[in-house]
């Protein structure tokens, strides 16, 4: 896994714009006044999707003036989890899991696909500018291994196949669909159901 990547160009400002304001200052109220900073991680999000899919360090110093609470503070929440990115992802931002299960069901076909389609190492954008990969820890859709987010979207049951097709989509600038590429609903078996299949009564 590389260590999160922070971006050498920083704009010198940030700040929320109106419809965002009103979404911080909503989600603020929700907390009692010695425990609003607990809005943290909410505004890190709000920030990130304002500002293409990464948060500048002048929006880590913003949400912490907005809370209350010392720059570090935000930082180290910010560099912790894997949902903020802390440099520019392009228009769509991969995440390949290569846990376990999806390890087993074929996760380094689609880091390989990855790799020859967007960039050779991970957080390096696409030469085009939209799209970059990251290989992550357990995204929770074991059963559906392997799979990928993009973006807030989850693409499941995948092989170097589809997931070349998907990666085409997204250079060209297009949202491919999101969900099984099998075309199971959910988290059902691939072959049908297998159990409670006739009721008996007791």
């Amino acid at each position: 896994m590389s260590k999160k990547k922070i971006s050498k160009n920083q704009p010198d400002s940030f700040e929320f714009n109106s419809d965002n304001l009103k979404k911080a200052n909503k989600i603020i109220s929700n907390y009692p006044k010695e425990k609003q900073q607990s809005a943290v991680m909410a505004l890190l999000y709000i920030a990130q999707r304002q500002n293409d899919n990464w948060i500048p360090l002048a929006a880590i110093k913003y949400v912490g003036k907005m809370l209350n609470v010392p720059y570090i503070k935000v930082y180290e929440v910010a560099t912790f989890y894997s949902m903020y990115n802390l440099a520019p992802v392009g228009k769509f931002f991969i995440q390949v899991c290569t846990t376990t299960p999806c390890m087993i069901r074929g996760a380094y076909d689609l880091i390989d696909s990855c790799k020859k389609k967007i960039s050779k190492k991970e957080n390096e954008i696409s030469e085009n500018g939209n799209c970059s990969w990251v290989e992550v820890e357990c995204l929770g859709a074991c059963v559906n291994a392997p799979m990928t987010q993009i973006n807030d979207d989850y693409y499941e049951d995948l092989d170097r196949e589809k997931m070349n097709k998907i990666i085409d989509l997204c250079i060209k600038g297009e949202k491919p669909k999101p969900g099984s590429y099998t075309g199971r609903r959910n988290s059902e078996p691939e072959d049908n159901r297998k159990t409670l299949m006739e009721f008996k009564n007791a």
